[in-house]
C-alpha cells in the first residue's frame, strides 16, 4: 500500500483526483507500448466520443456465454439494429457520465424511457449478475448503471441469476451462496437503495418462475438452437434458464407496463431480441397499418400508402379509390419486379373493386373470446369488424395501441411494453486484450487489497510510446490505452473535465505514463479502499434485507 492519505472530509472529489500523483508531469519512465485491444473510450475535439471502433473488423458474433469481443462497434448498429446512443443523449435528463462519454454507445429503444424521465411517469431498470466469481470494476458500470435509473426516479431491480450459473456454468450452490453475498454488498455499496429498489434471486422468485413457464409456451428448441446454437447435447436446465431470464426482464411489469431499461454489453443482446419477441407475443392483439380488407407485409404497405396518396392520379372518384385501379397504377408506375411490388400488386386485383382506404387494425394474437368481444365494444367512431381483427378509420396507431392494452389488461393479460436496453462497451484487460476474471492482472477485482489494485494499474499495458522523447513529440495514443480507459471508465467519475485533461495531456505529448499510471493507481487503492469500508458497514445489515443469501438447495 502507498503511503498516500485518504482524501480528506474537507476536499470536493475533483481536487482529491486532481491532487492525487501531481507529479506526473517530471516522470521519464520508459513509455510500454505492447498492443493490447483498443480502447472504445474515443473523443473527438474537446469531447470523449467515440469512433465506434476499428474499421475492417470480422463479423461481429454475440454470444452470452461465451468470450465475446467487438472490434468494431459500429457493426453492430447494421447488422443486429442497435441504434446509437449519442442520437438520442440530448434527451436524456441529467445523463450520466458513461453515457456522456459514449461508454453507453448504443440502445434499442430507449426514447421511450428518457420520456418517462422527463414526463416524471413510471419506469424501470433491471441487470442480473451470473454469481461466478468476484465482482470487478467490469461490473461495476452495470451497478452504476441501475443505481442511476434508481436515482433518476425509476423503480430498480437487481437479481442474482443462480439457476443460470448452476445450469450454464456448473457451479455448486455453495459457490453461488458465496459469489451472491459479495455481488449484492458491492451492489449496496455503490449506493443501490434497497428500501426503494428490489434485490432477488431467481431461485427463490416464485413469479418469476411461474413467468418463465408462461414465456416457455411461447418459444420452441427450434428458437432457441438458431439464437444461441443450442444441440442435442445442450441441458434441457441451461434452455430452461433462458426463458428464466426473459421473465427477468419482464418481470418489472408483471403489476402493470413500464418502460423498462435493461444494460448489458454487447453479448447480452440475443436476449433482449428474444424478450422482445417473447414480450409482444404474450400480448393479446397486435396494431399495424391497413389499406384495405386483406393483410399485408411490412414490405407491402409502404407500396400500398404511395398507392392511395397518388389516387388523384388514377382513380375514376378519388374519394372512393379502388385496388383495382390502385394495382393498375402500381403496375406502370413501379416497374421493378420486386416481390413486394408483384405480391402488393396481386393482393390489390384480387380485391377488385373494394376501396383502398387507410385504417388501423388491431388483430387478434391470443385474446379470449371475451376480450376480443370487449375490444369491438371499446373501438369507437368508423369501424369494420373481422373475425380476426377489427379496422378502425377514427383512430391513430398510438391511441389504438392505448386502447388494445388497456382492454387487455381489463381481460386478465399482461400488456408487456417492449423491453428496452442500452450497451456499453467492454472494458479492456489491463494486460491488453479481453479483460477476464479467469486471468487476475487483467481486471481489478472490487474485492482485491487496494495495494494490489495499485500495483495492477502500475504494471499496466499503456498506449504510449517507445521512449519518453517520442511521447513528447508525437503524443501518446490514448485511444488505445488501458489506462485512460480506467480514468474514462471509472476513475474521473462524474468530473469530464478532468477525463478530457488526461486524455488531452496525452495525446499532446505533455502526460508520461509512468507519472499517468502512477496517478491512476493512486485513484484506484482510493476507490478501493473506500469501498470496501462500505461493503464492511453493509456487512451487519444484510439480514435484514429481503433476500435470501443462502440457498436451501441439495449440496450434492
Amino acid at each position: 500500500m502507498t503511503d498516500h492519505d485518504a482524501p480528506h472530509d474537507d476536499a470536493s472529489p475533483d481536487e482529491d483526483r486532481r491532487q492525487s500523483g501531481d507529479a506526473w508531469r517530471e516522470s521519464d519512465a520508459t513509455l510500454r507500448s505492447d498492443g493490447g485491444e483498443p480502447s472504445e473510450a474515443r473523443r473527438a475535439s474537446s469531447e470523449l466520443r467515440s469512433d465506434g471502433g476499428a474499421a475492417g473488423a470480422d463479423d461481429v458474433a454475440l454470444d452470452p456465454w461465451g468470450s465475446s469481443t467487438v472490434a468494431d462497434y459500429r457493426k453492430l448498429f447494421d447488422q443486429f439494429g442497435i441504434d446509437v446512443f449519442d442520437d438520442i443523449l440530448p434527451g436524456v435528463p441529467n445523463p450520466h457520465y458513461l453515457m456522456r462519454r459514449s461508454v453507453i454507445f448504443g440502445h434499442r429503444d430507449y426514447d421511450r424511457v428518457a420520456s418517462a424521465m422527463r414526463a416524471g411517469d413510471d419506469f424501470a431498470a433491471l441487470s442480473g449478475f451470473m454469481p461466478t466469481g468476484d465482482p470487478h470494476i467490469g461490473h461495476k458500470m452495470v451497478f452504476d448503471e441501475i443505481i442511476w435509473h434508481q436515482q433518476q426516479g425509476g423503480d430498480a431491480y437487481g437479481l442474482i441469476a443462480d439457476l443460470e450459473a448452476h445450469a450454464a456454468r456448473d457451479l455448486s450452490w455453495a459457490e453461488i451462496d458465496e459469489h451472491t453475498r459479495s455481488y449484492v454488498l458491492s451492489l449496496l455499496a455503490l449506493g443501490f437503495d434497497p428500501e426503494a429498489g428490489e434485490l432477488y434471486r431467481q431461485s427463490t422468485n416464485r413469479e418469476v418462475q411461474d413467468l418463465a413457464f408462461e414465456l416457455g409456451v411461447e418459444a420452441n428448441f427450434s428458437e432457441l438452437q438458431a439464437i444461441y446454437d443450442f444441440d442435442g447435447e445442450t441441458d434441457v436446465s441451461h434452455m430452461q434458464s433462458v426463458v428464466t431470464q426473459m421473465a427477468d426482464i419482464l418481470y418489472p411489469q408483471l403489476d402493470e407496463p413500464k418502460p423498462t431499461v435493461i444494460p448489458v454489453g454487447p453479448d447480452q443482446d440475443p436476449h433482449m431480441r428474444l424478450v422482445r419477441d417473447l414480450a409482444a407475443r404474450m400480448r393479446f392483439f397486435g396494431v399495424t397499418e391497413a389499406y384495405a380488407s386483406f393483410e399485408a407485409t411490412a414490405t407491402e404497405r409502404p407500396l400500398l400508402r404511395q398507392a392511395y396518396n397518388a389516387r388523384t392520379d388514377y382513380a375514376d372518384n378519388p374519394d372512393r379509390p379502388r385496388c383495382v385501379e390502385a394495382a393498375g397504377w402500381l403496375r406502370r408506375t413501379r416497374p421493378d419486379p420486386s416481390e413486394a411490388r408483384e405480391s402488393a400488386i396481386e393482393k390489390l386485383e384480387n380485391a377488385g373493386r373494394e376501396p383502398i382506404r387507410p385504417r388501423t387494425r388491431i388483430f387478434d394474437r391470443r385474446a379470449t373470446e371475451e376480450a376480443f368481444d370487449a375490444l369491438i365494444q371499446a373501438v369507437d367512431g368508423d369501424k369494420r369488424v373481422y373475425d380476426e381483427h377489427v379496422d378502425a378509420f377514427d383512430l391513430d396507431q398510438e391511441a389504438a395501441e392505448e386502447l388494445a392494452r388497456q382492454v387487455e389488461l381489463d381481460n386478465g393479460g399482461y400488456g408487456f411494453l417492449p423491453p428496452s436496453s442500452i450497451y456499453h462497451r467492454f472494458m479492456t484487460g489491463l494486460t491488453g486484450g479481453k479483460m477476464s476474471s479467469s486471468i487476475p492482472a487483467s481486471h481489478i477485482s472490487l474485492l482485491d487489497d487496494p495495494e494490489d489494485g495499485y500495483d495492477k494499474v502500475k504494471s499496466a499495458t499503456t498506449g504510449g510510446r517507445s521512449t519518453a522523447e517520442e511521447q513528447r513529440e508525437k503524443g501518446g495514443k490514448a485511444d488505445e490505452c488501458p489506462v485512460y480507459e480506467l480514468y474514462a471508465y471509472l476513475l474521473s467519475g462524474d468530473d469530464d473535465e478532468f477525463a478530457t485533461e488526461v486524455y488531452e495531456e496525452c495525446v499532446g505529448g505533455e502526460r508520461l505514463c509512468g507519472g499517468c499510471k502512477e496517478q491512476a493507481a493512486e485513484l484506484m487503492a482510493a476507490f478501493l479502499e473506500e469501498h470496501q469500508e462500505k461493503r464492511a458497514e453493509w456487512e451487519d445489515k444484510l439480514d435484514e434485507l429481503d433476500i435470501e443469501l443462502e440457498s436451501d438447495r441439495r449440496r450434492d
